[in-house]
């Protein structure tokens, strides 16, 4: 009875260590999980969920968008063009309308002056449901869509901008060429180490398919396939979870790419450094004298309106009033006014 008690009590013990090593083991994987979650949240993010475009709706007090003081020499007071576009271009835009438009309340998500990104704005383009929309070159999908709908995109370059590309301010790496950046977004270069920084592996962030500066990219690509993007799985409807690309996050080792507006005047985020391309740092001076290899034209994109104010519109904006705005905005006019 002994031997058979002592016997039990042994396989007694060995059962509950088991099942605290178990446990430890579950404790340990949680903690470090939630460690890894808290370290990944407290890194800089550079999105635009960011910016907040009601602060520069026009007619609100202390609106940021770019008040014109001077008589505008165009006037709309009715059959207003519904207006939409990129995130980036919104402040331009709004400063359009604040110096043309009548004045009344003007909601960035629903009304004649919107902003709902590039992708969103092309297709209400396309499908008629906006008149005009402010943004970059469309991609080829775009172009598709807008084909297969039987509409023609009419794109009025208004301005000149910078793609830019960034990392952390800490990041050695100051400059890269062109060639490097097809390289690394082919997934061919993949280390810091290889442009004369520290060994670590380039996080290289995208964007999503059909915004402006995911187009923008795939351009410089000249034809070269992307390599994969960081993802991250986000809940989807039913309790699922979904993957998306994920925003940059200002890692040590990220790399990451926008227009110059949006980088210093609407994120303006101190923990990033814009990199030099081919040796031609990002400025309105290397903007407008064409040194900057990554400059571009944005542009009013029309797609058969029926409006009749969009043309006088577009002509307005490509004058010197208008042009003054885009340059007072912060962004490069056509032409310095």
């Amino acid at each position: 009875m002994l031997v058979l008690g002592l016997g039990q009590w042994l396989r007694r013990k060995v059962y509950w260590s088991c099942m605290a090593g178990v446990l430890l083991i579950i404790a340990a994987v949680i903690f470090g999980y939630e460690m890894n979650r808290l370290y990944h949240d407290s890194i800089p993010q550079v999105a635009e969920s960011e910016v907040d475009l009601a602060a520069y709706e026009p007619f609100v007090r202390g609106s940021k968008a770019v008040v014109l003081n001077e008589t505008p020499t165009l006037r709309i007071e009715d059959e207003l063009p519904i207006m939409d576009g990129a995130t980036a271009l919104y402040p331009l835009y709004s400063a359009f309308a604040m110096a043309v438009y009548p004045e009344k309340e003007y909601d960035h998500l629903r009304s004649e002056v919107r902003s709902t990104k590039t992708s969103q704005a092309y297709d209400s383009l396309i499908s008629g449901e906006a008149d005009l929309i402010f943004a970059a070159e469309p991609s080829e999908r775009q172009r598709g869509d807008a084909l297969a709908a039987g509409v023609q995109l009419k794109l009025t370059p208004i301005g000149q901008e910078a793609f830019v590309f960034f990392t952390h301010a800490d990041n050695p790496v100051s400059g890269i060429t062109m060639e490097q950046i097809q390289d690394i977004y082919a997934g061919d270069l993949t280390n810091w180490e290889e442009l004369g920084g520290k060994p670590a592996p380039i996080k290289a962030f995208q964007r999503p398919e059909g915004s402006g500066s995911q187009s923008a990219l795939q351009r410089i690509m000249k034809g070269r396939s992307l390599a994969a993007a960081p993802r991250d799985d986000v809940p989807a409807g039913m309790g699922g979870m979904i993957q998306r690309t994920a925003d940059y996050r200002n890692y040590p080792n990220a790399l990451g790419f926008t227009f110059l507006y949006y980088a210093t005047e609407m994120v303006g985020n101190g923990d990033i450094k814009l990199l030099s391309i081919d040796g031609v740092y990002p400025s309105r001076e290397t903007i407008a004298n064409g040194a900057y290899p990554l400059s571009s034209p944005f542009y009013a994109i029309t797609a058969g309106t029926s409006n009749p104010h969009v043309e006088s519109l577009i002509n307005w904006i490509r004058s010197e009033q208008g042009q003054k705005l885009v340059a007072e905005t912060g962004y490069t006019p056509l032409a310095v006014p």
